[in-house]
C-alpha cells in the first residue's frame, strides 16, 4: 500500500524534474524572453492606463450630459406639478420626460391628495422602483439641511448599476417643496461596446509590441551574441591546441575590449608554450644523445663485465678473492646502467610521438608463460588463463608490460604472484591481474606509483631498479588504447589491473592516419570570425 508520504516524495521529485527541465540554458531565449516581459509589462500597463483613463472620460461625459438633461427636464416639467398630483399627470409628464434627447426611461413618484404613494411610468412599467437601489432612494428623499454653503434641501443622486449583465446609470432627485421624486434609467450599453472595442484595440496594440519586443530582442541579441559566439569558437580552438587563433577586432566598446584581451593572452600563451615546447623538445634532444652517446661506451664495458662474470663463474678462481666483491659490484652496476639507458630512450620515444605499434595475432596465455619462463619466474608465478585467448597487439610492447608488472610484484610483494586473465565486454576487452601477497601498497604511495622515478621510500633512494620500470608499462598500454591501475587486495597484496582492447588495429589506422594529416602540414586558422 502507498504511504501518503511516499506519494509527497514523488511529486516533489516530479515537481523538481520539470522545474530543472524548464531551465533556460539558452543566452539567446533568456534575452528574447526578458525583453518579451519587460515589453509586455510596460504595454499591459500603459494600455491597462489608457483604458482606464478612456473609460473614466467616456463614463464620466455620458454621464454628465444625462444627468443634466434629467435635472432640466425636472425643472421644466416634474416642478410643475402640484403639490399632491393625479396618477395621470405623473404618468403623462415621465413621458413627457422621457422624450429628450438622452432618451432615458422616467419614473415618477408623489403623494396624493389621499395620502396614498402613486407612481407614473414613461416605459409601462419595465422600470420600477425594484431597480432603483435603497441606498440611492434614501439619498435622494433625504432632506438637507440649509446652509450658508447649501442652499437647496435635496440633491441630484446617481448610481452606476448592473442588471442582467447590462450597465445601467441611475439618477433621482426630489422637487423642492413638492412631494414629487423623479428617478431616471440610462442603459450604458453603447459606451460599453465603444470600451469593449477599446480594449480590443489596447489588446492587439499589446500583441504587436510584443512580437516587436521579441524581434528587436531577437536583433539584439544577435547583435550582442555573436561576438561571444565568436570569443567561444575561438576560446574552442585555443583549448584544442591552435594556439594562432586570433579574433578581429572592430569598434571600442566592451566586446572590443574583450577580444582585444583574448588576443593578447592567446599571444602570451603562444609564446610561453613555444619556449616551454623549445625546451622541453631540447630536454627530450638531450636525453636521446646522451643515451645514444653512452650507448658505445657501455657496449664496451658491458662486454668486458660479462668476461670478468665468466672468470668470476670459472672454477679455476683467477680472480682475487678481495677484490671479487668489487668485481661482482661493478658487473651488477654496469647492467643496472644498461637498463637504464634501454629505458631512457623508449621514454624519449614516448615523449617524441615516435613509438609505433606492430600488431601480431597474439595467444595470451603463450605470451605470458614466454615473458615468465624467459626470466625463471615459473616456480614464483601462478598463471590463471585459460588456452586459445587470443588478441591483436605488439606482443613486444606486450611483454615489456608483463616484465614490469610481475617483476615489480616479485621484487616489492611476496611469492607466489598470481596472474589472471579474462576478456570482458563481450570479448572486446582483455584483463591481465598481477596480484602479489606482500604488504600492499601505502595509501600516500598509491597515487605515485606510475610516476616516473619515483621511489617509495625517501631513505632508499638507490634500489636495483631504475624507478621507470611502471611508467614504461603504462605508457605501453597507452599507446594500445588501454590503460593500467593500482590498487590494494581486500585480503592484502597489491593488484595491478592492465586493461587493453582485443584488436588494436583501429587504434592503429587513426594514427597512421593522424600521421598522413600531420605530414601533408594541415594547419590552423589564424582568426576567428
Amino acid at each position: 500500500m502507498t504511504k501518503p508520504q511516499d506519494k509527497l516524495r514523488g511529486w516533489a521529485a516530479a515537481r523538481k524534474a520539470l522545474l530543472s527541465g524548464l531551465r533556460f540554458t539558452s543566452l539567446r531565449l533568456r534575452l528574447v524572453v526578458v525583453f518579451g516581459l519587460v515589453a509586455l509589462t510596460a504595454a499591459v500597463s500603459a494600455s491597462g492606463i489608457a483604458y482606464w483613463l478612456n473609460r473614466e472620460a467616456v463614463l464620466t461625459r455620458t454621464q454628465d450630459a444625462v444627468l443634466r438633461d434629467f435635472q432640466q427636464e425636472m425643472r421644466n416639467h416634474a416642478s410643475m406639478l402640484p403639490v399632491h398630483p393625479a396618477q395621470d399627470e405623473l404618468q403623462r409628464t415621465a413621458g413627457q420626460m422621457a422624450n429628450s434627447s438622452q432618451r432615458f426611461s422616467v419614473l415618477l413618484t408623489a403623494e396624493a391628495a389621499d395620502g396614498k404613494m402613486i407612481t407614473g411610468n414613461s416605459e409601462l412599467d419595465t422600470f420600477t422602483l425594484e431597480d432603483v437601489p435603497k441606498s440611492l432612494q434614501k439619498a435622494v428623499n433625504k432632506q438637507q439641511p440649509l446652509t450658508s454653503t447649501n442652499t437647496s434641501a435635496y440633491h441630484l443622486y446617481w448610481q452606476r448599476i448592473t442588471q442582467h449583465d447590462k450597465s445601467y446609470l441611475v439618477g433621482g432627485a426630489r422637487v423642492i417643496d413638492g412631494s414629487t421624486t423623479g428617478y431616471m434609467l440610462k442603459s450604458l450599453e453603447p459606451e460599453a461596446k465603444d470600451l469593449n472595442s477599446l480594449a480590443w484595440s489596447l489588446g492587439i496594440a499589446t500583441g504587436l509590441a510584443l512580437i516587436g519586443s521579441a524581434l528587436l530582442a531577437q536583433a539584439a541579441a544577435t547583435t550582442v551574441l555573436k561576438p561571444v559566439h565568436r570569443l567561444g569558437i575561438a576560446a574552442r580552438r585555443l583549448g584544442e591546441g591552435k594556439l594562432d587563433t586570433r579574433l578581429r577586432v572592430s569598434g571600442t566598446d566592451e566586446l572590443a575590449d574583450l577580444s582585444r584581451t583574448f588576443n593578447r593572452t592567446a599571444e602570451s600563451l603562444e609564446k610561453r608554450v613555444a619556449d616551454m615546447s623549445a625546451r622541453d623538445e631540447a630536454s627530450r634532444r638531450f636525453v636521446a644523445d646522451m643515451s645514444h652517446e653512452l650507448r658505445t661506451p657501455l657496449t664496451a664495458i658491458t662486454a668486458v663485465t660479462e668476461i670478468l662474470e665468466e672468470e668470476l663463474d670459472a672454477e679455476t678462481g683467477s680472480v682475487d678473492p678481495m677484490i671479487e666483491p668489487a668485481v661482482r659490484l661493478v658487473v651488477s652496476e654496469t647492467r643496472r646502467l644498461g637498463d637504464l639507458v634501454e629505458n631512457l630512450m623508449e621514454v624519449t620515444r614516448f615523449d617524441a610521438g615516435t613509438a609505433r605499434l606492430i600488431l601480431d595475432d597474439v595467444d595470451i596465455a603463450d605470451q605470458i608463460t614466454a615473458c615468465i619462463d624467459a626470466r625463471a619466474w615459473l616456480d614464483a608465478v601462478d598463471l590463471d588463463a585459460e588456452r586459445g585467448m587470443t588478441a591483436r597487439l605488439d606482443p613486444r610492447r606486450l611483454d615489456v608490460i608483463l616484465a614490469n608488472l610481475i617483476g615489480n610484484a616479485l621484487k616489492h610483494g611476496g611469492s607466489p604472484v598470481r596472474v589472471s586473465v579474462r576478456m570482458e565486454g563481450e570479448g572486446e576487452e582483455l584483463v591481465i591481474e598481477v596480484q602479489d601477497h606482500g604488504p600492499g601498497i601505502p595509501e600516500d604511495v598509491l597515487p605515485h606509483v606510475f610516476d616516473r622515478f619515483y621511489k617509495a621510500s625517501a631513505s632508499r633512494p638507490r634500489s636495483e631498479g631504475s624507478g621507470l620500470g611502471l611508467s614504461i608499462a603504462l605508457e605501453n598500454a597507452h599507446i594500445h588504447g588501454g590503460e593500467i591501475t593500482a590498487a590494494n587486495a581486500p585480503g592484502g597484496g597489491a593488484v595491478f589491473t592492465l586493461r587493453l582492447p582485443q584488436d588494436a588495429s583501429e587504434l592503429l589506422a587513426d594514427d597512421l592516419r593522424g600521421r598522413d594529416a600531420s605530414a601533408h602540414g594541415n594547419g590552423t586558422e589564424g582568426t576567428a570570425g
